[in-house]
């Protein structure tokens, strides 16, 4: 059964780099973004993703591109307000890891969707956050 995963900016990149030969650069991130039932990028993922293919904006183009296709898994998710709010509520509980907005966004947004499965290079991180009403709530990190 697929499940679904929302995408951390590392995680995402790492799933979208291609050898010069085209296979996957990094085989293990890529396969989960293929078999997950809906891939959701948060909104404020979208500006690290930018700035990191600054460089590379046909590849840019390519991915806004199969973002925004309604036939793609993707689903790009717009961070709310109250998203915000919890993210710094998340940052400031876990205020020793020094997170930042990106990733307590990526896990509000987790908490909102009840979709607890990341796809992130971030490990250190992500897997000491805990989220729900009593912060008991482990992430699943993926790969």
């Amino acid at each position: 059964m697929k499940a679904a995963l929302i995408v951390d900016t590392g995680g995402l990149l790492r799933a979208l780099a291609r050898r010069v030969n085209g296979k996957p650069s990094w085989p293990d991130h890529e396969k989960a973004l293929r078999e997950a039932s809906t891939v959701f990028v948060p909104s404020l993922v979208l500006p690290e993703i930018d700035y990191f293919l600054r460089t590379e904006r046909s590849a840019m183009r390519r991915f806004i591109a199969e973002l925004f296709d309604p036939g793609t898994r993707y689903q790009f998710e717009q961070v709310h307000a109250a998203d915000i709010a919890r993210a710094m509520q998340l940052d400031a509980k876990f205020h020793e890891r020094k997170l930042g907005l990106v990733d307590c966004g990526v896990a509000a947004l987790a908490e909102r969707l009840g979709v607890f499965r990341i796809l992130t290079t971030d490990r250190g991180d992500f897997s000491v956050l805990r989220i729900g009403l009593h912060y008991e709530r482990a992430l699943v990190l993926v790969p």
